[in-house]
């Protein structure tokens, strides 16, 4: 099969391309920096620079590689957090969510490719009612006032590929290699505090899990809506502490609910204290997924050893 991974340069995809690889499919993979084309390379990929902000980018990108699927992985975060203006920090992947899955499903249409699988979120964002573990029935959550633009953004996504018949993978909060030391640093500095109780729950998912799930929706052309997630959604007066630990840090600060958001704002205060997580009994259920990592005190062990 000829996959066409939108953000093949990123985390999440730079672990995805040599599992598709591996598994015989062609891959073509896009980034928006011309200095990493040799990267995709050695991953086993066509290297294509595509700006997924641009229509006619995407459009002569896509018809050039003729896939049969194609899979959206763009995201651009920028690299020093925001947590007070989270609509900031994610401004232009809340726009690679709105324009660039546009842009993806028009090309998809134009060149007659009938699969599409896109990234989604499912963290902590679970509707803040009922239990702290929801199922994909259940709606997420419309975010706090400091965050519309994102949960609107991802609200756009799912709709939009819903809509084309693809398949949306609500990651979990991704870690591994490459994203578990921006997770680890603050951490080590004790700037990652425990808010209130630390009462809110909170979902991962390790990258090379969330790949090998994105690489079953490819093959088996599945349709709907995927938590991809672990077996052991967790407060965060649980996974906290214990992140710290395995960092060989102190433990976390703890801060009231009211300086924290004065400090760090709602958006954190929000996931911290009344953040549910995910069920990935879907995923499991219907893609015949396995986790290497069923849970993440099993991955962060393994990744700060």
């Amino acid at each position: 099969m000829r996959v066409f991974v939108a953000g093949g340069a990123g985390v999440l995809g730079q672990r995805l391309v040599p599992q598709l690889v591996a598994r015989g499919h062609q891959v073509v993979a896009t980034t928006t920096n011309p200095a990493k084309l040799g990267l995709l390379e050695r991953l086993g990929a066509e290297g294509v620079v595509m700006d997924g902000l641009k229509a006619d980018s995407v459009g002569e990108a896509v018809a050039t590689a003729r896939p049969d699927v194609v899979v959206h992985q763009m995201t651009a975060i920028a690299p020093r957090p925001d947590m007070k203006h989270p609509d900031r920090w994610f401004a232009t992947t809340n726009r690679l969510r709105t324009e660039g899955t546009d842009h993806l499903l028009a090309a998809a249409e134009a060149t007659g490719v009938a699969h599409v699988v896109a990234q989604s979120y499912a963290s902590w964002n679970g509707i803040r009612e009922g239990g702290w573990v929801k199922t994909e029935e259940e709606p997420l959550d419309p975010g706090p006032r400091s965050a519309p633009e994102g949960a609107r953004a991802i609200r756009h996504v799912e709709d939009a590929v819903g809509s084309a018949g693809g398949a949306v993978l609500r990651y979990g909060w991704l870690y591994g290699p490459g994203a578990t030391e921006a997770l680890v640093a603050p951490v080590r500095k004790r700037q990652f505090p425990l808010v209130g109780g630390g009462t809110g729950h909170t979902s991962w998912v390790h990258l090379d899990d969330a790949a090998s799930a994105t690489v079953l929706a490819v093959e088996q052309r599945a349709t709907g809506v995927f938590n991809i997630v672990d077996d052991e959604p967790a407060p965060v007066s649980e996974w906290l502490p214990y992140l710290a630990e395995r960092a060989g840090a102190k433990p976390p600060m703890r801060v009231p609910t009211w300086l924290a958001r004065l400090l760090a704002g709602e958006w954190v205060v929000t996931m911290m204290t009344e953040g549910r997580g995910f069920s990935n009994a879907k995923a499991k259920r219907e893609l015949g997924w396995v986790l290497r990592y069923p849970s993440w005190r099993h991955g962060f062990r393994e990744e700060l050893a």
